[in-house]
């Protein structure tokens, strides 16, 4: 029986674990046991638990209940509780998601542990290290042993950095396997869409069913933290809905929620918070959040994993963010990267409400990433 502990902590993370863990229930409950551990890196109701009772996922073995904090805190009370568990259950790998604060001190615990590391969403780049995300997902994939990328993007970008995807079994960190999996998103973005049709009534409790709607997420705390580019992301979902006449839907994550009095020019959130069309809610659960996609005419967001859920639902994308690590949404035209520049934003959402025709090909995979995740994961056990 192969043994895998998987470390998830913010709310991504939780539901990309809903797809390996469904794998292995449906199919490999006889050759893989998972023990679930979380961070706690996230403890709102909405933005974690609300995800293991809505998508099925195991309740964790373990909880750190490490809550948020200033990074290098955050990260060394990880280390030191991921370490202690690692210790008692030796398992055969340790499964890592993304590029959070929970990946980075996985990876860290583990590698100190010679225990090998299997990252899921390898090999994506935004070339900009100023983010914290970019600097997670390098060193975690720099020890890692079994590397698995959504996207040929990714391995490319492994490619360059000197991972040869000629190595052969058996892996290590210094020999790791990379391998070309599909999105394991996109897996549970098929698996959940017809569940948010019988379950998910937001749009009808906002009012909004059979209309035309933005959606809008903003939680990059380059973007909250900055007034001048919050001010600009705002100015323009203000002009967006003012000058269209129509509705914009915003999720508020707790930073942007906490942040959007202090840093707005009063003026703007004065008519912010009392347009009638603009309509700030508490964070959604992700069958919510499928609904709100699925229905929206247009998405803008600084999410990475939202850019991808659009393209899913083939909704074209306003990135508000300088760089995207899903270069290929760009290069086919369903999404314009436009910073927190009011005007970007404003051009690039009349573009697609106009006579703009992006395109959506299956870049993410067949639905099955998870499936061949599991397969590897017992082909390459050491």
């Amino acid at each position: 029986m192969l043994k895998i502990l998987t470390i998830i902590g913010a709310r991504p993370q939780i539901i990309k674990a809903a797809a390996l863990s469904r794998a292995i229930r449906e199919s490999y409950q006889d050759k893989i046991h998972e023990v679930l551990l979380h961070t706690g890196q996230h403890y709102d109701q909405n933005m974690s638990e609300v995800f293991f009772e809505q998508l099925g996922i195991p309740r964790p073995d373990y909880n750190l209940n490490v809550g948020s904090g200033a990074h290098g805190k955050q990260t060394a009370t990880m280390i030191t509780g991921i370490e202690e568990v690692l210790l008692k259950e030796k398992p055969d790998y340790l499964v890592l998601y993304g590029d959070t604060n929970s990946t980075l001190a996985g990876a860290i615990a583990a590698s100190k542990l010679h225990i090998p590391i299997v990252h899921i969403e390898a090999g994506l780049r935004s070339f900009n290290k100023s983010m914290p995300e970019e600097i997670n997902r390098i060193m975690c994939d720099h020890a890692s042993t079994l590397l698995f990328s959504p996207t040929l993007t990714g391995i490319h970008n492994l490619e360059h950095e000197g991972f040869n995807l000629n190595n052969t079994s058996p892996f290590t960190n210094d020999n790791p396997g990379v391998f070309h999996s599909g999105d394991v998103m996109f897996d549970n973005s098929l698996f959940f869409a017809t569940l948010s049709d019988e379950q998910s009534k937001i749009t009808r409790e906002l009012g909004l069913t059979g209309q035309p709607f933005i959606l809008a997420t903003i939680h990059r705390d380059n973007n909250t933290d900055q007034p001048d580019r919050l001010n600009g992301i705002f100015e323009a979902l203000y002009q967006v809905s003012l000058q269209k006449d129509i509705p914009v839907v915003l999720p508020l994550h707790p930073r942007t929620a906490k942040l959007l009095k202090q840093n707005l020019k009063p003026a703007l959130y004065n008519n912010i918070k009392h347009h009638s069309k603009i309509h700030l809610i508490a964070p959604v659960s992700f069958l919510d959040m499928i609904a709100l996609e699925k229905n929206a005419i247009l998405v803008m967001t600084d999410s990475g994993g939202v850019q991808k859920e659009a393209f899913y639902f083939a909704k074209p994308c306003i990135i508000m963010r300088s760089e995207t690590e899903w270069v290929e949404i760009v290069e086919h035209g369903a999404g314009i990267i436009c910073d927190a520049d009011t005007q970007r934003i404003m051009d690039a959402t009349f573009h697609f409400m106009g006579d703009a025709k992006p395109t959506f090909p299956m870049i993410f995979g067949d639905g099955k990433a998870a499936w061949f995740i599991c397969e590897q994961l017992l082909k390459n056990k050491n």
